[in-house]
């Protein structure tokens, strides 16, 4: 026997495409609505069309009753098929229309009947309540079968009842009325649908462009890969409506901005407050990888529209790479600086070599001793008036780099900072950036200078940090401290704008204040306001000095490299 493919098998179910699931459910939906309201609009109807046969009985009756010589002719006559009440009860019938008008007296004897084999017989039906005065409507069957009834009572001229009028309808004419009511409903149920599909139709085909023709499933797997990406990425990712309200975070954008879920559904500037940050996420502030500072930290942000109106952010951290680039900046300017000094010292090392050779050892000493002299009497000028580590050592070091750049950096004759700091990082970073930014105003000038002055009022760190650069003027001196603004072209490794937004979010964080205006005779003055920097004079001792921070051999001036001298001259005048 030659092998046979299987027969395949008729699978029904529904299909995988969205724009046919959603049609065909909402055709169903159509379709259903349309039958249950025809279903709701025949039941009713049925039993109206039963209340309209039945009050026409009824009035047809009471029309009947009220012929004005029909009683006395029942009083007076015998029930013939001759006689005047079948004449007139007949008459009356072919006039409305009836199955039937029945005149019977209190017996129940007919005198009146369409079959007039049937007048004097007894009627089928029980007439006491008409013969009791009260109106009757009713659907029942009699000798005639099923008709919608109406019995009223029949009563003479002194108002006493002589008999009962029943008249009936034929109820196949009800139903037929019923059954002819049908078409036009299925009719209108039939246009109804229609209109139904076509909306369906429009609908999914709107559906289908919007969701690029994937399956419930598809939607399903996307979203639940949406979650896992969104949550799993370590970069944050803030979506906003066309009304700017939140509507999605994910975890790292919750830590980088410092807020939780609550968030979601608040506007911008209810979640995050007024700022930089707010301006760029709502799309105020433009451009690509814009910076920001949100606490202590440093965010680039970039912001895309979408089709509805409304944007998606995202938020990476840059604080340590900053951190980095700050850093490699200070390594390469100490760098340049070493460089500097290996120069400087080859040509000491070449002026030794030449007066020992020339036998002058006595000028020799008095060289070697006022070279040593000089870079211990930088430092020890400096930890004479600043007696915290962090900040003596950073003042040193930056001393080291204005020489190399030609700026003469000073420390003020009123600084006097004791080692009670509660935050020394803080404070060196401030001064740091103070001091980077006034090196770079006033390098390449002539006479340039910068001049630090840092004291202790009570508990309060007060620094001012002077240049001769050219300054700054009155209507950017705010703008300076926004994140992301500068005047400088930024170094390859990072971007500019963040060192003065930093030193003022610090000063703030403390309670404190930064503040910059014109310095005298020109350039810019920097004023840091620290409250509650530091601790109780009698809780931190001062620290002692460094040893060796008296005057030591080779302290005053003497012919040595110009430029280390520079560095060396200008803090011995500032220490006079």
């Amino acid at each position: 026997m030659s092998p046979t493919a299987p027969a395949r098998r008729l699978r029904l179910g529904m299909p995988k495409r969205m724009f046919s699931q959603v049609l065909l459910m909402q055709v169903a939906i159509a379709a259903g609505v349309a039958v249950l309201a025809t279903g709701l609009f025949l039941a009713p109807l049925s039993d109206q069309l039963d209340d309209q046969a039945m009050r026409r009985a009824l009035a047809i009756a009471q029309t009947t009753a009220a012929q004005p010589r029909l009683a006395e002719e029942l009083a007076s006559t015998k029930p013939s098929a001759d006689g005047p009440v079948q004449a007139t009860a007949e008459r009356i019938r072919k006039a409305s229309g009836a199955e039937y008008v029945v005149v019977m007296n209190i017996y129940g004897t007919r005198w009146s009947h369409t079959n007039p084999a049937e007048i004097g017989g007894h009627v089928s039906t029980d007439p006491g309540q008409a013969l009791a005065g009260r109106d009757v409507m009713e659907i029942d069957s009699g000798t005639l079968g099923r008709s919608a009834r109406g019995k009223v009572p029949l009563r003479d001229a002194a108002g006493d009842i002589v008999g009962a009028v029943s008249v009936g309808i034929e109820y196949d004419s009800v139903r037929a009325r019923l059954i002819h009511a049908i078409p036009g409903l299925f009719a209108y149920a039939g246009g109804a649908m229609a209109v139904g599909a076509l909306a369906a139709y429009l609908i999914s085909r709107r559906v289908h462009r919007q969701t690029r023709d994937l399956a419930f499933s598809d939607i399903a797997g996307l979203l639940s890969e949406r979650e896992a990406m969104l949550h799993g990425i370590r970069e944050g990712v803030v979506a906003l409506d066309r009304a700017g309200r939140i509507r999605l975070l994910n975890d790292e954008a919750q830590r980088l901005l410092g807020i939780d879920d609550n968030a979601v559904g608040q506007p911008l500037e209810a979640a995050l407050g007024d700022g930089r940050t707010t301006d760029v996420l709502a799309g105020t502030v433009t451009g690509t990888d814009l910076l920001t500072v949100r606490g202590q930290r440093v965010l680039v942000t970039n912001r895309m529209p979408t089709d509805d109106g409304g944007a998606v952010a995202t938020l990476r951290d840059r604080t340590e790479l900053e951190q980095l680039g700050r850093e490699l900046d200070s390594t390469r300017g100490l760098i340049d600086a070493l460089r500097a000094q290996d120069h400087e010292h080859a040509n000491r090392m070449h002026t030794l070599l030449g007066l020992l050779e020339l036998e002058m050892y006595d000028d020799a000493v008095e060289f070697v001793g006022e070279v040593v002299g000089d870079h211990r009497a930088t430092a020890e000028q400096v930890t004479e008036k600043i007696h915290d580590p962090l900040l003596a050592a950073l003042l040193v070091g930056k001393a080291t780099v204005a020489a190399e750049r030609g700026v003469a950096l000073w420390i003020s004759d009123t600084t006097l900072f004791p080692d009670r700091l509660i935050d020394p990082r803080g404070l060196v970073t401030i001064v740091g950036n103070l001091v980077d930014n006034a090196l770079d105003a006033v390098a390449g000038t002539l006479h340039a200078r910068v001049e630090v002055e840092l004291r202790a009022e009570g508990r309060t760190a007060v620094l001012r940090v002077r240049d001769t650069g050219p300054g700054i003027p009155a209507e950017q001196r705010e703008l300076i401290f926004t994140d992301g603004w500068s005047t400088k072209k930024p170094p390859a490794h990072r971007k500019r704008g963040i060192g003065l937004s930093l030193v003022r979010r610090l000063a703030e964080r403390q309670g404190g204040s930064a503040e910059v205006a014109e310095a005298d005779g020109g350039g810019a003055e920097f004023t840091i306001v620290l409250p509650e920097a530091l601790t109780e004079p009698d809780l931190t001792p001062v620290a002692a000095h460094v040893p060796g921070s008296g005057s030591g051999p080779g302290s005053d001036s003497g012919p040595g490299p110009k430029k280390a001298t520079a560095v060396t001259t200008t803090t011995k005048e500032e220490s006079r």
